[in-house]
């Protein structure tokens, strides 16, 4: 019996092995095929116009031979940071009350809700802005659909992540480091900041990488409330385009070199959201590297 159980478990190790290689590939073919795809299709805007025109051309006019995206970039880059640096110490702080002061049922029902949030679609998060925040901004100055907005919102939509995947890597803290702390005297708050957060600390930049990278690529809540107007924004209170909301707002009718450069748009995203995925590993490398 031994026997026979010992080789129908070789066995299933070997059908689960080959699956979970088979998904591996398949996923990193995706990857692959997406970014040769973008390649493709950017081509001809590549090929057909210097790169330094990118950021340096007057404007946004791609009938009129005019190509910058340097006001797109600028306000993608605006929402997506700030979304992170309001995102990250409400994430962080949510992590660190379900696991050392939230206690039973109370822990259970607000995890359950982070969840719930995490689920909660895009197009409802951009209503919700459209009817509540944007009346209290535009008390500020302005119409309210502008990039501090869109900001705000960006910022409830990657909290989830950062949240939950923070609260993953402090309860993976192993006990006894925070056993061994206790015997030293160290309170809980001093325990939290001094044993735990660096601990978890590759973690807690996994979340915020993934919190970034879904702020980069939204689209449907930004064309809502960021106002959608193409120029380089002197304040949070002024309208703004991102790359994600420009593709989506004149592909449905760009055509040839103009189509082509949307493509570049999405080329674009697509390699910052590549380095930034590469960056904690990369991080981590040299932390164990150092030490």
């Amino acid at each position: 019996r031994s026997t026979s159980t010992g080789v129908l478990m070789t066995r299933l190790d070997r059908l689960v092995c080959g699956i979970s290689y088979g998904s591996a590939i398949l996923s990193a073919s995706i990857v692959v095929l997406v970014l040769g795809f973008l390649i493709q299709e950017s081509y001809p805007a590549l090929a057909g116009v210097p790169a330094h025109r990118f950021v340096t051309d007057p404007g946004w006019y791609p009938k009129s031979d005019q190509y910058s995206m340097l006001p797109m970039i600028v306000a993608t880059l605006v929402t997506s940071l700030g979304a992170l640096v309001v995102a990250t110490p409400l994430g962080l702080a949510t992590a660190v009350y379900l696991r050392f002061y939230a206690r039973g049922k109370l822990a259970r029902f607000f995890q359950a809700m982070v969840e719930l949030l995490g689920g909660v679609p895009s197009v409802v998060f951009g209503l919700w802005g459209m009817a509540t925040l944007t009346p209290l901004i535009a008390r500020l100055g302005g119409s309210g659909q502008n990039l501090l907005t869109a900001t705000l919102i960006l910022a409830l939509m990657i909290l989830p992540t950062i949240a939950l995947t923070s609260f993953a890597a402090i309860v993976a803290v192993p006990h006894s480091q925070l056993q061994a702390a206790a015997a030293l005297g160290l309170r809980r708050p001093a325990i939290i900041w001094r044993i735990v957060l660096p601990w978890a600390s590759p973690g807690i930049l996994t979340g915020m990488v993934l919190g970034l990278c879904r702020a980069l690529g939204e689209t449907m809540a930004v064309v809502m409330l960021a106002g959608n107007v193409v120029k380089i924004p002197d304040s949070l209170l002024s309208p703004g385009r991102t790359l994600t909301a420009n593709i989506a707002l004149e592909l449905g009718y760009a055509s040839r070199d103009h189509r082509s450069l949307l493509f570049v748009s999405g080329l674009l995203v697509l390699v910052v959201v590549t380095i930034l995925v590469l960056l904690p590993n990369l991080w981590q490398r040299v932390r164990y590297a150092e030490s």
